[in-house]
C-alpha cells in the first residue's frame, strides 16, 4: 500500500485549529467509552516544534476490548482503521483520510495505561524544555532525511530519545514493539 514521505515542516499555527476540528467530532463518536478527554499529542501538539503534519489524537479509554465497538463508529466517521498495528495490543490506530495523504492519527489507548502516560508525559517536556524541543527537531530533520521513504525506520530511529527524555522526566519508558521497516 503506497505511503505518504516522511517530511517535517515548520510549526504551523493552524495545527491545534485541525486538532480541535476533529477532537469535538471524536469526542461526541466515543463519548461511551471515553475515560478523559481527547488529547492533542505528538510534535504537531508542541507550539515552535517542526512535525510531519499530521495531528496525532489521543483518546483515553476505560476499555480497550470494550472500544473494541467503536471501530465501525469511527471507521463510519472517516476513520481508517488500522487492523495490522503491530501495537494493537495496547491501543486501537486509526488515521484518515487515507496512508498516502494523512491529516490525523487517533490512538485509542487505556487512560491509565504507560503508553497513554508517556505520550502526555513527553509532549509535556517538549513544550515546557527549548532545548530539548530544539533537540528533538534537529533529529527529526535528520531522521526524514535517512528515511524518508520509510516512516516505520523513521519512528523507530527516534526511540532512544524519546526514552531518555521520558527517564528525564521520571516516566519509566514502556516497552516499544519495533515496527517493521
Amino acid at each position: 500500500m503506497p505511503d505518504q514521505r516522511v517530511e517535517i515542516v515548520e510549526y504551523d499555527p493552524q495545527w491545534p485549529a485541525r486538532f480541535a476540528d476533529q477532537q469535538g467530532k471524536v469526542s461526541a463518536v466515543l463519548a461511551q467509552w471515553l475515560a478523559a478527554p481527547v488529547e492533542h499529542v505528538g510534535s504537531t501538539s508542541v507550539p515552535g516544534l517542526g512535525a510531519k503534519p499530521v495531528i496525532d489524537m489521543l483518546a483515553p479509554v476505560r476499555s480497550l476490548a470494550e472500544a473494541q465497538d467503536a471501530v465501525c463508529v469511527l471507521e463510519a466517521d472517516g476513520w481508517l482503521f488500522w487492523p495490522d498495528d503491530p501495537c494493537r495490543h495496547y491501543r486501537l490506530w486509526f488515521l484518515r483520510p487515507r496512508p498516502e495523504a494523512r491529516t490525523h492519527h487517533l490512538h485509542l489507548i487505556e487512560h491509565d495505561h504507560p503508553n497513554a502516560r508517556a505520550l502526555l508525559g513527553f509532549r509535556d517536556a517538549l513544550r515546557a524544555d527549548q532545548e530539548l524541543r530544539q533537540e528533538y527537531e534537529l533529529l527529526k530533520l535528520d531522521l526524514a532525511d535517512q528515511h524518508h521513504d520509510n516512516r516505520n525506520a523513521y519512528s523507530n530511529a527516534k526511540s532512544a530519545f524519546i526514552e531518555r527524555a521520558l527517564r528525564e522526566i521520571g516516566i519509566e519508558p514502556p516497552a516499544r514493539t519495533r515496527l517493521r521497516e
